[in-house]
C-alpha cells in the first residue's frame, strides 16, 4: 500500500510539473498567427504584423514601368496589372505623401544557396503564378545563370526558415503581398543583364523575412510601409526562426551592408500593416 501510494503521489507531482512547464512554454511561445498576419523582427525583438489592406505598387503618370516607350499617363494597360519593380522608387507613397517620410519595411531575401543547388527544378514552381512570370524549370535555369546556384529565396523548399510565405501558403505568396516582382532594374544594377533592350523580368515574390526600424516596432494603427528588399549574401547573417542569431535589427542589417554581405535596393511597392512587439530575444 505504501509503495502504491508513493507511486500515485509521484505521478501526481510529475503531472503537475508537466502542466506548469507546459503553461510556462505556452506563455513564452508566440501566439498563433491570424491569416492576415506575419512575423517580423526589430530592435532585437520578435514582432507581429497585422495587415489590414492589400499591397499597392505606385505607378506615377510619367513612369514607363513596362518599358514600351509610352508613359503610364497615356498607357492604360500598364497599370491594369500592377507592376511591382525592385530598384525603382516613386516620389510619393500610396497616401500621396513624400516617400522620404514613409516608413521602411526591409524585406530580407536569402540570396545564398545553402547546398550550392544547381538543379533548376528546385525553383518555385509555376503552379498558381500570374501569367508572364518566369517560374519552375525556366526560373531555375535563369537563376543559376545569374547567381551560379538557386538562392534559398527562390526555392520551392528553402533550407532556411523564412517568415513568408505564411504557414500553409505556397512559395511566392504571403498575406496581402504582391505575388510577383520585376527584377530587371536590379539585375541591370548587379551587372547580371544588359541595360538594353529594357524589358520586364517577372519572377515570383521570393521567400523572405522582415525587419523594421527600432522606433516603429509598436504602431497602434496600420500605416503604409515602403518595401526595401535586402539581398542577404552570407548565410551567417540570416536570422534564425527564433531570432537568436542573424539580422534581427536595422543596426545588424546596416553592419552586413557595410561589410559587403548584403545589398539594399528601393522599390515601388508598399504594404499596409501595424506592428506589435512580442518579446526580447536572447542575443
Amino acid at each position: 500500500m505504501r509503495i502504491s501510494t508513493f507511486r500515485v503521489m509521484l505521478g501526481a507531482i510529475m503531472f503537475a510539473t508537466l502542466v506548469v512547464a507546459g503553461s510556462a512554454l505556452a506563455q513564452n511561445a508566440p501566439a498563433a498567427l491570424a491569416p492576415n498576419q506575419t512575423l517580423g523582427f526589430g530592435a532585437g525583438k520578435m514582432l507581429t504584423f497585422n495587415y489590414t489592406q492589400n499591397f499597392d505598387c505606385v505607378d506615377e503618370p510619367t513612369d514607363d514601368l513596362d518599358f514600351n516607350g509610352i508613359l503610364m499617363q497615356s498607357d492604360p494597360p500598364e497599370f491594369q496589372t500592377p507592376i511591382c519593380q525592385d530598384g525603382t522608387e516613386p516620389t510619393i507613397d500610396p497616401r500621396g505623401g513624400p516617400i522620404k517620410k514613409t516608413a521602411h519595411l526591409y524585406v530580407l531575401v536569402p540570396a545564398f544557396s545553402v547546398n550550392n543547388d544547381i538543379n533548376p527544378d528546385d525553383a518555385i514552381s509555376c503552379e498558381g503564378v500570374v501569367p508572364g512570370t518566369i517560374c519552375g524549370h525556366d526560373l531555375g535555369v535563369a537563376l543559376i545563370g545569374f547567381f551560379g546556384a538557386i538562392p534559398e529565396g527562390f526555392k520551392a523548399t528553402p533550407l532556411v526558415f523564412t517568415q513568408c510565405p505564411n504557414p500553409g501558403l505556397p512559395p511566392g505568396t504571403c498575406t496581402t503581398h504582391v505575388s510577383r516582382e520585376d527584377l530587371f532594374p536590379v539585375l541591370v544594377a548587379l551587372g547580371k543583364v544588359p541595360a538594353t533592350p529594357a524589358h520586364n523580368i517577372f519572377v515570383p515574390t521570393p521567400n523572405h523575412s522582415h525587419v523594421i526600424d527600432n522606433n516603429l516596432i509598436n504602431t497602434k494603427k496600420a500605416i503604409w510601409w515602403q518595401v526595401r528588399p535586402v539581398l542577404v549574401m552570407d548565410q551567417a547573417d540570416w536570422p534564425s526562426q527564433d531570432g537568436s542569431s542573424g539580422i534581427t535589427s536595422v543596426k545588424a542589417m546596416d553592419a552586413a551592408e557595410q561589410a559587403g554581405k548584403a545589398v539594399e535596393v528601393g522599390s515601388n511597392f508598399f504594404l499596409f500593416f501595424s506592428s506589435k512587439s512580442m518579446a526580447k530575444m536572447g542575443h
